[in-house]
């Protein structure tokens, strides 16, 4: 048990960027991580260590696709609130803590430049955006991300491609 401690306190922060990536909220991205680590733990945690990385991305995955499938549900029986959760979404944002140890200058570059990548990441096509974050970010093969994703590899080579070209056409929109 001691080595799936390990394996889940490396891969929270990560775990939980992809779920607020896709979901542009924290708390909902909060809940998707803890189930996913639940279900890793419950159903899973006899299997190798090497299959767990797999597992939990795939776990993740699916968690994130049911969080959208709720989401286009609620929107459409519940329509009217759609404004008013912009609206509280702004009210509540806070800002993130700054590090005053860093070079200010450095430190505003990075912090924008980071603002633009994540933005354009979170642009991306719900698949296209989770293809080129398992692939970029987590570092799994094809192979792995057609298993998680539950596609075949043409597939991932076709959304990591589109994705891609996607975020290279944002770049380039950003340094005219």
């Amino acid at each position: 048990m001691r080595e799936l401690d390990i394996f889940l306190k490396d891969i929270e922060k990560r775990a939980f960027r992809i779920a607020q990536l896709a979901t542009h909220c924290e708390a909902d991205s909060l809940d998707i991580v803890q189930d996913t680590m639940i279900k890793l733990v419950t159903k899973y945690s006899h299997r190798e260590p090497t299959e767990w990385k797999p597992l939990f991305l795939k776990i993740l995955e699916n968690k994130i696709f049911d969080w959208h499938r709720k989401q286009t549900i609620m929107n459409k029986l519940f329509f009217w609130k759609k404004d008013n959760q912009a609206i509280d979404d702004q009210v509540d944002s806070k800002p993130e803590a700054v590090d005053l140890q860093t070079n200010p200058e450095s430190q505003v570059f990075t912090e924008q430049l980071g603002q633009h990548l994540l933005a354009c990441v979170e642009s991306l096509p719900l698949k296209q955006q989770q293809c080129f974050v398992l692939r970029s970010w987590e570092g799994l093969s094809i192979k792995e991300t057609a298993k998680v994703m539950n596609v075949n590899e043409n597939s991932v080579k076709t959304h990591y491609s589109r994705a891609l070209e996607k975020l290279r056409q944002q770049h380039l929109k950003l340094e005219k």
